[in-house]
């Protein structure tokens, strides 16, 4: 897949108590702040609704070809920041703010039942929880319009996306205290995919 020097960021929209999504505030934030690294930011608010994140995603990846997509979510009752490893691709039956949910309960007829990242998720955590941050991995990215909106994208941008759960309450639940740490999370995710064979 050929790619250029864009990272894609990309935020949730409202839905039920978030009013204002904490992802999207983020992402807004990163914009601003930028990467430290030569890529270029572009920023997505993403839908709540999976026929319209399907969409956006999949024109994401065509138009762009951007070398890297950061979803950000609000992952409920986590204090902490969680980086997820893996993309589900059946399975979506609650329902999403317009009170739909896929006919097929799936992001992908026929697409493999899980997709990973290229990034490695583990090592990541690793490597943020020994400088002291509360960083967690995950393999489970929720079943929710967050998790579909990962499988879409690890499908369509061959692997090259990566979710991050932001805490709902805490310390953390901040943007002034989750902006530093994903600058430096994403420059990470970047040096990864520097670093490994065959995926420019």
């Amino acid at each position: 897949m050929d790619t250029d020097g864009t990272v894609v960021i990309t935020g949730f929209g409202p839905f039920r108590q978030h009013f204002v999504n904490l992802s999207w505030t983020a992402a807004q934030s990163l914009q601003v702040a930028g990467l430290g690294r030569g890529e270029s930011v572009h920023i997505k608010e993403l839908p709540v609704s999976y026929l319209k994140t399907q969409q956006i995603i999949a024109d994401l990846w065509q138009t762009l070809r951007p070398k890297l997509i950061v979803h950000l979510g609000i992952a409920r009752g986590s204090k902490a920041v969680v980086l997820e490893q893996t993309g589900k691709n059946g399975g979506y039956a609650d329902k999403d703010v317009s009170g739909v949910c896929p006919e097929s309960r799936c992001c992908v007829q026929g697409g493999p039942e899980k997709l990973d990242s290229l990034i490695n998720m583990r090592s990541l955590s690793k490597q943020f929880k020994h400088m002291g941050t509360d960083v967690v991995y995950s393999r489970d990215a929720g079943g929710y319009v967050c998790d579909f909106a990962y499988y879409c994208s690890l499908y369509h941008g061959e692997r090259r996306a990566a979710l991050v759960h932001l805490p709902a309450s805490g310390s953390r639940a901040s943007t002034d205290r989750l902006v530093p740490l994903l600058q430096a999370l994403i420059r990470t995710m970047l040096q990864q995919l520097d670093a490994a064979p065959n995926t420019a």
